[in-house]
């Protein structure tokens, strides 16, 4: 009782089936009384408005931000009158990106000079470093006061913070400088004992 499926499904497709009048209309009045169509609610509608601010809120702010000059200020420091109390600008008056720069520099300098251990095996090295670092003061004090006299430009700005630059290298070549004199001193030392 061997069948082959093949001409089973052939015989059924060759068959017409008919579907009895008005089928599909009871079929579609059956699906709208299980799943009626839901009117776009309040909440819907909410929902869109929301989504449209958002889209126009991520605009707004990427517009702003590929557009530099729109966040760019301008900072004017007014010089008082003849007569009136000096007012002298630093380097951190500008803006606060080069406070910042100012106060790393010179805390970092200042921490440095705090670490430096003095003896009188040391002595002439360190003030040999210390009058250079003198000398780099002094041409800091001399561009801060071209940059009260003629403004903010940028060479000032660089020359400024390359100086705080060079001070802060010279004060850890010092630190390694006497690193290696006192390891050379503990050498010398040994050696002698033994």
């Amino acid at each position: 009782m061997k069948q082959d499926l093949r001409t089973l499904f052939e015989k059924e497709r060759a068959k017409k089936h008919r579907m009895r009048p008005g089928h599909e209309a009871r079929f579609e009045d059956r699906l709208n009384e299980a799943f009626p169509k839901a009117k776009k609610s309040f909440y819907y509608i909410i929902g869109m408005a929301a989504s449209v601010i958002v889209v126009i809120g991520l605009a707004f702010i990427f517009r702003q931000q590929t557009q530099p000059d729109a966040q760019m200020k301008t900072t004017v420091i007014e010089k008082p009158a003849q007569g009136e109390e000096s007012y002298t600008i630093s380097l951190g008056d500008l803006s606060p990106d080069l406070k910042k720069v100012e106060t790393y520099y010179v805390s970092s300098i200042n921490l440095e000079l705090s670490r430096l251990e003095l003896s009188e095996d040391n002595k002439a090295v360190v003030d040999d470093f210390m009058g250079r670092l003198a000398e780099l003061n002094a041409e800091y004090q001399n561009l801060n006061k071209e940059l009260n006299e003629i403004g903010p430009n940028e060479q000032t700005i660089g020359a400024l913070i390359k100086n705080l630059q060079i001070r802060l290298q010279l004060l850890l070549k010092l630190k390694e400088k006497l690193h290696q004199l006192k390891s050379t001193n503990n050498e010398t030392v040994a050696n002698n004992t033994v």
